[in-house]
């Protein structure tokens, strides 16, 4: 669907975002280096991702629909493990898997109940309020690489 593709391809940079996590641990890179990435992946690509799923795509089922009930769950967890300042090893390798497995969960389940109950005018709403822009990376440390 035209409409939540936008959102489709930030999930596409999130779950690249968990491989990058990865990669960190593999190759034994300092969790500094990660964990600032990680913040300013929050900061500039998850918080607006999540504000506007619960603005325009959540109400279209409702708030006591179970797939909004559980995505906005997973919304705080994952929030909880960008922020955390104390277990950074334990929170990012817990990131990486709920963030992963948040992604597979809104991809095929929450974004196919969606489609199938939006009004035309609910999709239109989507797209003019969040139309797709390039992603932009921050290079300032690859540590992927």
């Amino acid at each position: 669907m035209e409409a939540l593709r936008p959102l489709s391809r930030e999930h596409h940079q999130a779950l690249l975002l968990c491989w990058k996590i990865r990669a960190a641990f593999a190759k034994k890179i300092p969790l500094i280096r990660v964990k600032k990435y990680t913040d300013w992946f929050f900061i500039h690509h998850i918080q607006p991702h999540f504000e506007v799923e619960e603005q325009y795509i959540f109400p279209i089922l409702g708030e006591q629909h179970p797939f909004v009930k559980k995505a906005l769950m997973q919304h705080r967890r994952i929030a909880k493990l960008f922020v955390e300042e104390e277990q950074i090893e334990r929170s990012l390798s817990r990131l990486e898997d709920e963030l992963a497995g948040h992604i597979r969960f809104e991809e095929r389940m929450l974004f196919n109940e969606v489609q199938k109950v939006a009004s035309r005018q609910e999709l239109r709403l989507i797209a003019e309020k969040h139309p797709f822009h390039h992603f932009e990376e921050n290079t300032k440390d690859v540590f992927w690489d």
